[in-house]
């Protein structure tokens, strides 16, 4: 298998196709995956190509896809850029790349990128899908932009001010890069709230006061769960103060979600806020849009300390066999980086 077209038959031997081929990752099962060869078509007016380097495994929503746990209400919505197949399998899902732009535009060849696009080694993209990587963020990091896109979706939502007691709830890429933008609010008082002892190092490395569930600090201004675990989001309502709001980032696809929404929940006049990348908050929609919002997410990941977030890094060959223990939901995994050789 090859990213490259094949060599020039030999004199007196048959032709063989000039295809361009690539490799992506699809599922093709339950917790079941392999790589797959396709022809690239000719590229498209406006389009660019892209050579990946490095992608990033989304363990919330990506584990929801590898064990089968999208309901039918949400295939559509569901769907990822340039997703092929369809849940719950056969498909080609993904969403972290980052790459070099090859061909198509000979101004941009040899920019890196970062794309909203399947585990792939090389793909055709629309040119404004490819976003520019600034040059002082290594190629690893960026691979958590789309994660970092949901933590600044998540603070829009919540809206956090200055002073606020804010806990966050599970040490996830999400939850940590939530709590490290809320810290960088003048005054707030932040707690990462995380039972696992690896996660809860990774958020001290990055300068978070960490707690347990059980020692966590209550009557919060405000509190941001994406531990995604129901016992998480019971825990959050706990830890807010009355009339403070809980902001729900995890989701759960066919998992049901028993709360206890009886006891003092009204008579606190809690409020349960759920936040979604997909859509920009409505007070923003007039003025930004998703483009921008990930040109943001880039620039912020120029601090070289989001780097601890960065765990098992995966060649491209190995990611089949990988994905059961990365995307493994009952021993979670810091983020983990497909290394694409490039």
């Amino acid at each position: 298998m090859s990213d490259r077209p094949p060599a020039e038959a030999s004199p007196g031997q048959p032709a063989r196709s000039s295809a361009l081929t690539s490799r992506a990752l699809w599922v093709v099962g339950l917790r079941r995956a392999e790589l797959r060869e396709g022809a690239l078509s000719p590229l498209a007016p406006g389009h660019v190509r892209v050579r990946a380097r490095a992608s990033g495994i989304s363990r919330g929503t990506e584990s929801l896809v590898f064990n089968g746990l999208v309901p039918e209400s949400e295939h559509a919505r569901m769907r990822g850029p340039f997703q092929e197949g369809a849940f719950p399998w056969p498909v080609k899902y993904g969403y972290c790349v980052v790459g070099t732009i090859v061909g198509g535009d000979a101004a941009r060849e040899g920019e890196r990128v970062f794309c909203l696009h399947p585990h792939q080694t090389l793909f055709d993209v629309p040119a404004a899908a490819a976003v520019p990587v600034p040059a002082d963020v290594p190629d690893r990091r960026a691979t958590l932009a789309a994660n970092l896109e949901t933590a600044i979706n998540a603070l829009w939502d919540a809206r956090p001010l200055v002073g606020d007691r804010i806990a966050v709830i599970g040490a996830g890429s999400v939850g940590l890069l939530a709590a490290w933008l809320a810290a960088r609010i003048p005054g707030t008082a932040v707690t990462l709230v995380e039972p696992d002892p690896g996660r809860a190092a990774t958020a001290g490395a990055l300068g978070l006061a960490v707690a347990t569930p059980e020692a966590a600090p209550g009557d919060n201004d405000l509190v941001i769960h994406a531990s995604g675990r129901p016992e998480g989001l019971v825990r959050a309502l706990e830890l807010a103060g009355d009339e403070a709001a809980v902001i729900e980032l995890s989701w759960y696809g066919k998992r049901p979600v028993p709360l206890p929404l009886g006891a003092a929940f009204h008579a606190r006049r809690l409020r349960l806020i759920s936040s979604q990348v997909g859509q920009l908050p409505p007070e923003r929609r007039p003025r930004w849009t998703h483009a921008r919002r990930l040109a943001l997410a880039l620039a912020l990941l120029r601090d070289e300390a989001l780097d601890t977030l960065i765990g098992a890094v995966i060649p491209f060959a190995s990611l089949p066999d990988a994905l059961p223990r990365v995307l493994d939901t009952a021993h979670p995994q810091p983020w983990a980086v497909v290394d694409y050789g490039a």
